[in-house]
């Protein structure tokens, strides 16, 4: 299958996240990364110098989707717990569709490549950083790091839409009110 070429690297960031999601980083070569994307190797390797590259690279794509999931979910509301809520099931919602990301999002973090991808992600302006720590969120958190509180708050909602298994509304409202707790002070 050809790709246009103003796709292809989009091509590629997607073939990397479906493999790595299936096979994990050892079983995502370049080589298999362009086969999966439908170009060449070298095509690849001129949109990204090395695989390291391409990881980061999409590592910020599916933080940066993520981020915008959680700005519509979050929408107008104010209450903080409800706010925090909104944000978690809009995350779990969204990788839920996307399974492939959840995927991706939960290998990098059990990889060597955690902490540059999260300090890339980090030095970027984050939606969803920004949603989770608004001033009347943050008055409420516990005075935990940054990365413990993401672990607790928010990394459920990754890992359940990892698995893949189906919860209904009622266990996904359980899940992120115990999420909130466990990071609040309320």
């Amino acid at each position: 299958m050809a790709v246009a070429g103003l796709d292809r690297a989009a091509a590629v960031r997607s073939a990397l996240r479906r493999l790595v999601a299936e096979r994990g980083f050892h079983g995502a070569s370049m080589s298999a990364v362009a086969a999966e994307a439908g170009v060449a190797t070298g095509t690849a390797y001129t949109h990204y110098g090395s695989k390291d590259e391409l990881v980061l690279a999409t590592y910020l794509e599916s933080k940066a989707e993520l981020g915008a999931a959680a700005v519509a979910a979050a929408g107008s509301t104010r209450d903080p717990e409800a706010r925090f809520r909104e944000i978690w099931l809009g995350i779990h919602r969204h990788l839920g569709a996307n399974r492939d990301h959840a995927l991706f999002l939960a290998q990098v973090d059990v990889s060597p490549y955690r902490e540059r991808a999260h300090e890339a992600a980090m030095a970027r302006e984050d939606p969803l950083l920004e949603q989770a720590v608004t001033p009347e969120i943050a008055a409420l958190l516990l005075p935990l790091p940054l990365e413990v509180l993401y672990e607790i708050g928010l990394g459920p909602a990754v890992r359940l839409a990892a698995t893949g298994e189906k919860l209904g509304a009622p266990e996904l409202d359980t899940v992120a009110l115990a999420c909130w707790r466990a990071i609040s002070r309320s």
